[in-house]
């Protein structure tokens, strides 16, 4: 390894020499309240926002088997490629199976290492770049320590720790950090073993999230500040800046893979804004806003939600950008006098990158994950001004002491508003409430609210919250589809049936809106005439399929058949699918191939089948021996049924089957039935 500049050889030994055992105590102390502050997580409850089909109703993580094992390294669901996360996930199962808590605590306790990680990378930092930093230097000490704990204890990290789901952003940070103190200790020791370890941390914070690829490029910004190994008197293009472009060939090639395997695995939901969707002056004012967006929020994070909408941010664009353009011209400015400000400034740039509005996926603007590492570089840039004003206080110690208190007063008034943050997580009800209280004008937030209420048999409250997501957006197809499946449990198809359809005229290719008012049509009873204008409007959509006249009950099986084919196409894993238009054989007397579609839809939604129970035929009173499948474990829907309370095999095992992804669509599942009239389609959502 190359010679380093004289000044950095003799700041890189104050922290061998002061990393005494304080330090450690001082670590300890961080990550003890870091677990204080988040410890009401460990009461919160899976909620319908990714929860329910990453863990609810997906049974490939559970376990750390062969079969598991190859699941969670070869999958992309739900667009992300993160297979160390997994891992963890079917940990908590063997730990835990299905107990929230145990997944919450190992959130906590990841995050709780990281603030220690930040703790030691923060005092790393600062000791290359403060001059003449002492051995055991006090000042740098609580200064590192006032960093983590803002790290640790700010309200941006709710979303992050407290949402199950979100594992992969502790995973990768706690990769992420390490794999920092690991290149700093490669470059100050001179030591090949730990340039070699920070490698293969790099590739387990890849393999957990791949929002980790710009760290690649992070490292390179370090070495320029406070490392100085490139720029400056060493030059960008001289033999030594040379050798240390080399030297990260490891690094940005396993971050072109992974970008690589990342853009594969968001492209496979189509939900990629397009260019006619969003044009590039529209991606350049979403990247300005996203840059000032997380600083104001970082210096007064109140009114933070799951959801920031795009209806809103075009108020503020244009003080977005000119924040951003005032930035960037002080950095450059002030670039040799204060290096460390455009360091800053050019770190949080990069680690946004892949989440600000140039590759727009979503309705969302920002999110507070978001947030996990990238404004760390400012908070270190905070600790360094700490670290200066409390040496030269020193001397006055009424000064110092009011420094003390300022400073222990942001780490109480930070705790205060994440202990309060977390309690937004309680619920699925409880976070939708808050989103809808925060933003009136969020049509997804309004659905699924309704979608929850409609879940827990509150059918009127959840009526009133679709109507009023269509009321602000009325080609917003979810809506549609959760006040079909509301009007279903009323036993009032035919409304039921137009709002399906009104779906499909927003999305064609909705497959939850064709499972369901196939199934629907199935149970109706009056389908003849429901049947014509379905197929009308499906000729219309220009599926292929023969449209001609309904003669019999036959003829209306083939057809639901036909729209259960469709939502299969759409979504291959689509149990309710499979469960729905198994019924429908069964009902053409095709028993055989009816219970390949039950067993294929129990396979993918994982139900176990208790013994036969009784299913009462539609318009008979003759009775029928089926398979009922159930929930392996927590039900993630209640379903009542009247008279004798029998409950068709397929409704359990379609719940939950769809997700609302990052566009806020809701998780749909299939079919529900009643002792006295089985009906299809009552699809779930969150």
């Amino acid at each position: 390894m190359e010679r380093r500049h004289p000044r950095v050889a003799i700041a890189a030994e104050t922290p061998a020499r002061g990393g005494s055992r304080r330090h450690w105590y001082v670590a300890g102390f961080v990550a003890l309240i870091a677990i204080a502050v988040f410890a009401p997580a460990l009461q919160n409850d899976f909620v319908t926002w990714d929860d329910d089909r990453n863990f609810v109703t997906n049974a490939q993580y559970r376990g750390l088997g062969w079969t598991q094992l190859q699941w969670m390294w070869t999958t992309s669901h739900m667009g992300h490629y993160i297979p160390l996360t997994w891992m963890t996930f079917g940990l908590d199962y063997v730990l835990w199976g299905m107990e929230p808590a145990g997944y919450h605590l190992t959130n906590v306790l990841i995050h709780a290492a990281n603030a220690v990680l930040a703790f030691f990378l923060i005092l790393r930092l600062l000791s290359l770049s403060l001059p003449t930093a002492a051995p055991n230097d006090r000042a740098l000490a609580a200064s590192a320590a006032f960093g983590a704990l803002v790290f640790a204890a700010h309200p941006l990290r709710v979303e992050s720790v407290a949402w199950v789901t979100e594992r992969r952003d502790v995973l990768c940070g706690l990769f992420c950090l390490a794999t920092l103190l690991a290149y700093l200790r490669a470059q100050i020791a001179a030591e090949r073993r730990w340039y070699r370890l920070s490698i293969g941390l790099y590739a387990c914070a890849l393999l957990s999230k791949s929002m980790a690829v710009p760290l690649s490029l992070v490292l390179l910004i370090i070495d320029a500040y406070p490392l100085r190994r490139i720029g400056g008197t060493v030059g960008w293009w001289s033999p030594v800046a040379r050798r240390v472009y080399v030297e990260k060939m490891p690094f940005v090639l396993l971050a072109g893979t992974t970008s690589i395997v990342a853009f594969a695995a968001l492209f496979s939901l189509d939900n990629a804004a397009t260019l006619d969707d969003v044009g590039v002056v529209d991606r350049l004012a979403l990247s300005a806003y996203g840059l000032a967006f997380y600083l104001w929020k970082t210096l007064l994070p109140i009114r933070l939600t799951p959801l920031y909408e795009a209806h809103a941010f075009l108020v503020s664009s244009a003080l977005s950008a000119g924040v951003v353009v005032a930035i960037t011209a002080l950095a450059v400015t002030l670039r040799r006098r204060f290096p460390a400000l455009i360091a800053v400034w050019v770190t949080y740039g990069v680690m946004l990158l892949p989440v600000l509005g140039i590759f727009q996926n979503g309705p969302q603007i920002a999110a507070d994950r978001y947030t996990y590492l990238t404004t760390l570089s400012w908070t270190v840039l905070g600790c360094g001004a700490v670290a200066v004003g409390w040496r030269r206080w020193q001397g006055s110690p009424g000064r110092a002491r009011i420094v003390a208190v300022g400073l222990i007063a942001v780490i109480a008034v930070l705790g205060a508003l994440t202990w309060k943050q977390v309690h937004v997580w309680r619920d699925s009800e409880t976070l939708w409430r808050h989103v809808v209280a925060l933003d009136p004008g969020s049509a997804v937030g309004h659905s699924n609210l309704g979608a929850v209420l409609e879940r827990d048999g509150k059918i009127t409250a959840a009526i009133e919250e679709f109507q009023q997501a269509l009321r602000i957006n009325p080609r917003f197809a979810p809506p549609h589809r959760n006040w079909g499946n509301a009007l279903v449990r009323q036993g009032r198809f035919a409304e039921a049936i137009e709002h399906y359809t009104a779906a499909l005229r927003i999305d064609p290719d909705d497959a939850d809106a064709h499972n369901n008012l196939g199934a629907a049509l199935i149970q109706h009873a009056e389908p003849v005439e429901m049947l014509k204008s379905y197929f009308q409007l499906m000729a219309a959509l220009s599926y292929d399929q023969e449209v001609g006249r309904i003669s019999d009950r036959h003829a209306e099986l083939a057809e639901a058949i036909e729209h259960f084919r469709q939502a299969l196409r759409i979504r291959p894993d689509y149990a309710a699918a499979h469960a729905n238009w198994g019924l429908a054989l069964e009902k053409q007397g095709r028993e055989h191939e009816a219970r390949e579609h039950f067993e294929e839809a129990r396979r993918l939604a994982s139900v176990t089948a208790p013994p036969m129970r009784t299913w009462r035929r539609l318009g008979t009173t003759k009775q029928r021996r089926l398979p009922h499948f159930r929930s392996e474990r927590r039900p993630a829907t209640r379903w009542s049924a009247d008279g004798a309370g029998i409950v068709r095999a397929a409704v359990l095992a379609s719940r939950h089957d769809a997700d609302h992804d990052d566009r806020g669509q809701s998780p749909q599942a299939g079919l529900a039935c009643r002792a006295r009239a089985p009906l299809g389609a009552l699809a779930r959502s969150a």
